[in-house]
């Protein structure tokens, strides 16, 4: 394997990363966001107003992302045993 070969394995998962974290991450931003910007604006400082509506949030993003997210792991995963196969497993 060389080096140009590993770093086009490191950027893939890199790449994979991003898939699959973005979309989590990014709900959870944004409802934070939204969540925050109503307790500014009612002055209500509850920890469970913030805390809920984010664990709700991610969880349907990923009841939704699943199949993707799925796909994008299995796809990446048969990528890399190939690549191991193709160097003779040593």
């Amino acid at each position: 394997m060389t080096d140009i070969d590993l770093a086009n394995v490191l950027r893939d998962a890199m790449l994979v990363m991003l898939k699959l974290g973005g979309p989590p991450l990014m709900v959870a931003l944004v409802v934070g966001l939204v969540i925050s910007l109503f307790q500014a604006i009612t002055q209500i400082h509850e920890v469970t107003i913030a805390f809920v509506p984010k664990v709700l949030a991610i969880g349907l993003t990923l009841l939704l992302m699943g199949p993707f997210m799925l796909a994008t792991l299995s796809g990446y995963t048969r990528l890399l045993f190939d690549q191991i196969i193709a160097i003779g497993g040593s």
